[in-house]
């Protein structure tokens, strides 16, 4: 039976890919099922990122399938301007009921670059109401990920994503140093002991800028995109300190670490530091409808919306801000997050699966590995004058041979859904073991 032939590739340009290399030896996936991609040349695709960090609840899960068929046929649309319905203040109830206490006024969007950028806005919103308009600047942290809007690009630190639109960026920015360490922290279980006292260059920053002109601070608790650099002891307690000891918001962005991936609902739970805002998408609705989110403290909200005398309170909103389906995809989701007690299992998975991506150390190439909840980052040494070209063979011989990873420059991402299971986890790690035996 001959393979079902390709659609014809040449008018989509798609998004983060190098679309000639892609184009010439497509990796083409035709259907999912709970752990599992089906190729389109009928291969299964053992699952080891969740899709794309989102996939939490495993893939086609039933009753998402059925809330969105119901809900299209119903009402497939209803505008978010001026006009509501039933779904979205039931989807806002349901994802302030899993957010930390006190942070349950919730704002939809439909991906986490539209999380970044209207967390942005309402933090800069929020002073202004309060009278302090003239805190603008806004600080985010090297090698940050916050999405690709004009906001996001500007507090976020990675390079590549950054420098054929420096010219257009926010020009009140300022940024933190990153938490990597090689020297001090390779091969950390968890989080690492060593750089706590990084936070401290923000009491720099405010030195520099005065406190009185910074907006807000916006981090991922751990860094997922940039290649899984996970937060050291005490260094999110820190930063909460002085954010809150000079009016300053902190903004956790939980695109990649809510929903379960380092055992809890959410990393600012995790780690026991509540911020002012967090945004939120990918698991929120398990990938099955875009759809992103923004919660914030009470006051937040109340400040800004109680500053107006009449009329819109925030000039800001998307077309598809609570969308019917992504409101019903929301809830299903979050329900089965609950009732299947998710989030827990990846916590009690969490210590066999550090075992297994440790169990690489030996392995040739690698020169670190980072991992919390059911999230590792395995670096490997990158080739001279070719950096991520070791690491992008992996993520393809690793796809030839059935599994699913990530990599970004040289470090391989894994991130599977929660329902994975122990023998699962042995094979995703068995497999990049013996990728690595086999390439230079």
């Amino acid at each position: 039976m001959n393979a079902p032939a390709h659609p014809d590739l040449s008018h989509l340009w798609m998004p983060f890919t190098a679309n000639r290399q892609f184009k010439a030896q497509p990796r083409m996936l035709a259907s999912a099922k709970g752990m599992y991609y089906t190729s389109l040349d009928g291969r299964q695709i053992l699952d080891g990122t969740a899709g794309l960090w989102c996939v939490n609840a495993g893939h086609c899960r039933e009753e998402i399938v059925q809330a969105i068929a119901r809900q299209a046929a119903e009402m497939d649309y209803a505008p978010g301007f001026q006009f509501g319905h039933p779904a979205a203040f039931e989807a806002a109830t349901a994802v302030a009921g899993f957010m930390p206490q006190g942070m349950d006024r919730v704002f939809f969007t439909n991906s986490g670059s539209e999380s970044a950028d209207t967390a942005l806005k309402i933090a800069l919103a929020y002073h202004r109401a309060r009278g302090e308009g003239q805190r603008t600047r806004l600080i985010g942290r090297e090698r940050g990920y916050h999405g690709v809007g004009f906001g996001g690009l500007s507090v976020g630190g990675i390079s590549a994503n950054r420098k054929a639109f420096s010219g257009a960026l926010l020009p009140a920015v300022d940024h933190l140093p990153h938490t990597h360490n090689l020297e001090h922290n390779a091969f950390s279980q968890g989080q690492p002991e060593w750089g706590a006292h990084l936070a401290d260059e923000l009491e720099r920053l405010v030195a520099l800028h005065d406190a009185s002109s910074i907006a807000a601070v916006i981090v991922e608790p751990m860094a997922g995109s940039t290649g899984v650099l996970v937060p050291p002891k005490g260094y999110l307690q820190r930063l909460r300190e002085i954010t809150e000891r000079h009016g300053i918001l902190l903004i956790f962005d939980e695109v990649i670490t809510a929903w379960g991936r380092v055992g809890a609902a959410t990393a600012a739970e995790a780690f026991g530091v509540t911020p002012d805002i967090i945004t939120l998408a990918k698991g929120v609705s398990n990938a099955a409808v875009p759809a992103g989110a923004v919660a914030v403290r009470r006051e937040i909200y109340d400040s800004v919306v109680d500053g107006v005398q009449g009329g819109i309170e925030f000039f800001h909103g998307y077309t598809y801000s609570a969308h019917p389906l992504a409101a019903v995809a929301i809830q299903a989701t979050l329900d089965i997050y609950r009732r299947d007690r998710l989030f827990e299992r990846a916590q009690a998975l969490a210590p066999a699966f550090g075992q297994a991506a440790h169990s690489l150390r030996q392995a040739r190439h690698v020169i670190d590995i980072r991992n919390i909840g059911l999230v590792a980052g395995i670096e490997l040494a990158p080739r001279a004058g070719a950096p991520g070209a070791r690491a992008g063979q992996v993520f393809q011989r690793c796809f030839e041979q059935g599994l699913m990873v990530r990599y970004t420059g040289d470090t391989i991402a894994v991130s599977p859904p929660l329902i994975i299971d122990e023998a699962q986890i042995g094979q995703i790690f068995e497999t990049i073991g013996q990728v690595l035996k086999e390439i230079d």
